[in-house]
């Protein structure tokens, strides 16, 4: 395996990276504020293509992405493959990957999911969309950070398929951040509530994975923010506008995300949902006594 390239060095991308490099790839990479310890930095998007055939992005929406494929395009060999591992609309991936295919570069869209514990631990899911013996090749590389690579179908589907599971994401999040507050506010004790709804029909992945440890003092920083949360789901109302079918639940979070970011949760992990809440109910936080 040749150098690989990572363009994005922040929560999740400079995870990946670590992982990258613990396993002995080569890596080359560009951020112009984060870096990565074993990652050899270069100065820009074209810099990364002229070196690696294989090129990860790990990008904050479709308006930082546009950018970035744009500029390394032309940098790039033919027979490159760049994979974009970012939360983006699909509309745009496909088409970034028509433009990418002009030059006989091979685009992928590779939503991730597992939040950065998952990153740490290698562990992601991720949720591909492109040519299925292009996804067959990248999986030596994906295989440090990521245990399952799920093929979704051509182009695009990746990046919907993200969207699809970060809305469900969102919703769980935000709904069980209202219901823990609720508790607290019943005088009910959170980690035996939790136990129950863990164990009955209310169990999800933020009430089982998530708030055992928010209720422990450990908000699991360094993952998704409030504001990246509510953007991805804007983009999946968008989305499912397009297809034609009707949301009559993305209110709920919307609002949530949106209330942690005028509060001041913006840019935190969107864990802090819960903190926001507990504000308007009168500075509630749901940490529970040390046992």
């Amino acid at each position: 395996m040749g150098p690989v390239g990572m363009i994005g060095l922040g929560n999740m991308g400079g995870r990946m990276a670590r992982r990258l490099v613990d396993a002995g790839v080569e890596v080359v990479g560009h951020d112009p504020v984060a870096a990565v310890d074993g990652v050899e930095a270069v100065a820009g998007p074209a810099d990364v293509a002229a070196r690696c055939t294989t090129v990860l992005l790990s990008l904050p929406d479709s308006t930082v992405v546009e950018p970035v494929v744009r500029a390394l395009l032309p940098a790039a060999r033919a027979g490159t493959t760049v994979v974009d591992l970012s939360t983006a609309s699909p509309e745009s991936t496909v088409a970034l990957a028509a433009e990418a295919a002009a030059r006989h570069v091979t685009y992928l869209d590779a939503g991730i999911s597992g939040g950065a514990a998952a990153a740490e631990k290698g562990t992601l899911t991720i949720m591909a969309g492109g040519d299925a013996a292009a996804v067959d090749a990248v999986r030596p590389v994906l295989a440090p950070f990521a245990a399952t690579v799920h093929h979704l179908g051509p182009v695009g589907a990746g990046h919907t398929a993200k969207l699809l599971n970060n809305f469900l994401n969102a919703v769980t999040l935000a709904a069980t951040a209202e219901v823990m507050v609720a508790g607290q506010r019943a005088g009910l004790d959170l980690r035996t509530l939790l136990a129950a709804i863990n164990g009955g029909s209310g169990q999800s992945f933020a009430s089982s994975k998530r708030f055992p440890h928010i209720v422990e003092g450990d908000y699991l920083e360094g993952g998704l923010t409030s504001r990246l949360m509510a953007k991805d789901v804007t983009l999946y109302t968008e989305l499912l506008g397009r297809l034609g079918v009707p949301s009559l639940n993305a209110a709920g979070p919307l609002a949530a995300f949106g209330l942690a970011a005028h509060l001041g949760y913006g840019d935190v992990i969107s864990n802090r949902v819960v903190d926001a809440l507990g504000d308007l109910a009168g500075g509630v936080r749901i940490q529970q006594e040390a046992q």
